[in-house]
């Protein structure tokens, strides 16, 4: 089995549990607020920092050398999550899905003046064409912008500036500090809110939130495996496989149906997505190459990123750019 046959497989693998994940987060938004399902998860990710903790050998304190970067990608963060978790609670998972793609379009845009990429024709076309298919998704004027559409664009558009706020600021800041101060954020603000909306949960419903953070874990540990493994430019593009999964839960178990706008949209947007990452993945087409170096899925705001473990974890190799640029993500 080649090497980038077996990234593949795992990228796959990580994927599917992903959306297994997000099928249960829908279960329980269906009953709590998630507000209350945010907080539990990042309780229940902390461990998980904690090992992330442990494992960074950089030397240096807690203290952010770029705070005001941070700070914004500790915004869209807590945005995002709490976005994402309403997102997936009330729209098809089809849908949601569809729309958090966008995060790829987004990045690019964000890369021009955070980053200093130079996109051209090609991929501003593929950006268009993109958004086009949001639109496709969303039908404005035939059916009507509930709260849950404009959740799912808020955690697009939150995601992806956290994404780009850690390619910006990542050769500089250690990869805890990144993910602690976010992390530590979005628990206070969760806490602060919660009693305005708790609601008890029974000891079955706790379980489901553990599912929730032990499934975040192992599907990070896969993506981990299959970037070590495989090319990026073969992992990236396997995180759209989610829509498959999304379509078979839909309807298996919350009675849905991708409709026709969706599945053509959903299309569109993934079209343009690869066409990014494979222009991205070509010698001199990106200097940033900012969402190729994206090595997560969609930002949801309550578990740590892939990259961040990685690089803590000292597993991501040296690139021939990176005396000039070190900001992978």
């Amino acid at each position: 089995m080649s090497p980038n046959v077996k990234g593949a497989l795992f990228a796959l693998l990580a994927f599917g549990i992903f959306s297994t994940h997000d099928v249960v987060v829908k279960v329980l938004g269906g009953i709590y607020s998630p507000i209350q399902i945010v907080f539990f998860s990042v309780l229940l990710s902390f461990p998980l920092a904690m090992v992330m903790l442990m494992r960074d050998a950089s030397p240096g304190t807690l203290v952010p050398v770029h705070p005001w970067w941070l700070a914004l990608r500790t915004v869209a963060t807590v945005v995002t999550g709490v976005s994402a978790f309403y997102a997936f609670s009330v729209l098809p998972l089809a849908q949601t899905y569809a729309i958090l793609f966008a995060s790829p379009l987004l990045i690019t845009v964000l890369a021009i003046p955070v980053l200093g990429e130079t996109v051209r024709l090609r991929r501003w076309l593929a950006v268009l064409v993109g958004l086009a298919g949001v639109l496709v998704v969303l039908r404005p004027g035939d059916t009507d912008l509930s709260l849950g559409h404009l959740a799912a664009l808020a955690a697009a558009v939150g995601g992806s500036l956290a994404s780009i706020v850690v390619r910006k600021i990542g050769g500089d800041e250690r990869p805890v500090v990144m993910l602690l101060y976010p992390m530590m954020v979005t628990f206070i603000v969760m806490a602060c809110a919660l009693p305005f909306v708790y609601k008890p949960m029974p000891i079955e419903h706790l379980g489901l939130l553990a599912i929730i953070a032990t499934f975040a874990w192992v599907a990070s540990r896969l993506v981990i495996s299959a970037y070590q493994a495989g090319e990026a430019a073969i992992i990236a593009p396997m995180q759209y496989s989610q829509i498959i999964w999304a379509t078979i839960f839909g309807y298996l178990f919350f009675d849905e149906n991708i409709d026709q706008a969706t599945a053509i949209g959903a299309g569109i947007i993934i079209a343009s997505g690869l066409y990014i990452v494979l222009r991205e993945s070509r010698s001199g087409n990106s200097e940033n190459t900012p969402v190729l170096r994206t090595r997560s899925r969609s930002e949801t705001g309550t578990t740590p990123r892939v990259s961040l473990f990685m690089r803590a974890a000292g597993n991501t190799p040296p690139r021939p750019d990176d005396h000039k640029d070190d900001r992978a993500t």
